[in-house]
């Protein structure tokens, strides 16, 4: 698993190491410290994930169509 801060993670790298930490959890072979560690770390990795759509999703909103529905620019949207 990568020492990358969750916060600076694409949410490409965000989802790949939360299906990581899903799949070692499943396996029930890791120890409970461990366990707990891995368990706060998909938590923020999730956390990353949930805001990059909400990213998404506010620029997709911010898309502008014409009275045909075409798109005819975007809006900036605050913080992107």
């Amino acid at each position: 698993m990568s020492d990358k801060q969750v916060s600076e993670m694409s949410f490409e790298e965000a989802m790949a190491q939360l299906e990581q930490v899903v799949t070692q959890l499943e396996r029930g072979d890791v120890p409970l410290d461990q366990s707990i560690t891995l368990y706060e770390r998909g938590a923020a990795l999730k956390e990353r994930c949930d805001a990059k759509l909400k990213e998404a999703e506010e620029k997709v909103a911010a898309i502008t169509l014409d009275a045909g529905g075409q798109p005819t620019g975007a809006k900036p949207v605050d913080g992107l």
